[in-house]
């Protein structure tokens, strides 16, 4: 398998070195090009054409929301949407987090994440999967249910084209959708056994199927993609 070609674009230099340095050492993932503004990343994104791109939101001539609308606003967009952009950034409010994805960023992390944490959302985001920042992951679920279009009653005929064959062929149970939109709000699997009168042992079999029918790998995941498909509202 072939490694994950990345690029870092972020102002400070000894935060940028520091993410070189650390991503080195996990095998699978080599860093291909940096650039300290984003006139400079976007140069840099157009002519590498790198698998995940690690974008600071606060770049000082041009920020990462611009440079990830730009170059997702690209000509080819072939080209464009092979690669990834992780944001990266301090800031964790709702308008610079809802600017990344409506600019097209694929994943969200704050800079205080735990290396480890950062390598997994690269790889997962190489694969296509929106990584979000625990931290961070409450906001995006807060806007997504005030945008979700579909009620949560299981139709799924506007849902996205990536879970709609899933859900077809394998549909959440009604107690499931329960399970899901207390997933969503929040509760963890004590309080939702709590709420819904059931084990906690229940409670871990219905998140189990509720991970596997929707293909996510945590909660967070699965909130986010029962929101997009208007599996919960």
């Amino acid at each position: 398998m072939n490694d994950i070609r990345i690029i870092i674009i972020e102002d400070h230099d000894l935060t940028r070195m520091g993410l070189k340095a650390a991503l080195k050492q996990h095998s699978g993932i080599t860093v291909i090009g940096e650039a300290a503004t984003g006139q400079e990343g976007l140069r840099l994104l157009n002519q590498l054409q790198p698998d995940v791109a690690i974008v600071d939101i606060g770049l000082p001539d041009l920020d990462g929301v611009e440079v990830t609308r730009k170059f997702k606003d690209a000509e080819d967009p072939s080209q464009s949407a092979a690669t990834k952009v992780l944001m990266l950034t301090m800031h964790d409010t709702e308008e610079s987090v809802m600017a990344a994805f409506a600019a097209g960023a694929d994943s969200y992390s704050v800079k205080d994440v735990d290396i480890k944490q950062l390598v997994e959302a690269i790889r997962l985001t190489h694969e296509g999967q929106v990584w979000i920042d625990p931290a961070i992951a409450r906001i995006v679920l807060s806007q997504a249910k005030r945008m979700a279009p579909i009620a949560a009653t299981g139709d799924i005929t506007q849902a996205g084209d990536d879970y709609t064959q899933v859900l077809e062929s394998a549909p959440l149970t009604e107690r499931e959708l329960e399970v899901l939109e207390l997933i969503v709000a929040g509760y963890s699997n004590a309080k939702i056994a709590e709420e819904l009168y059931i084990t906690v042992g229940t409670v871990k079999t219905h998140v189990c199927n509720i991970l596997n029918k929707l293909s996510a790998s945590d909660r967070t995941q699965a909130a986010v993609r029962a929101l997009r498909t208007g599996l919960v509202r």
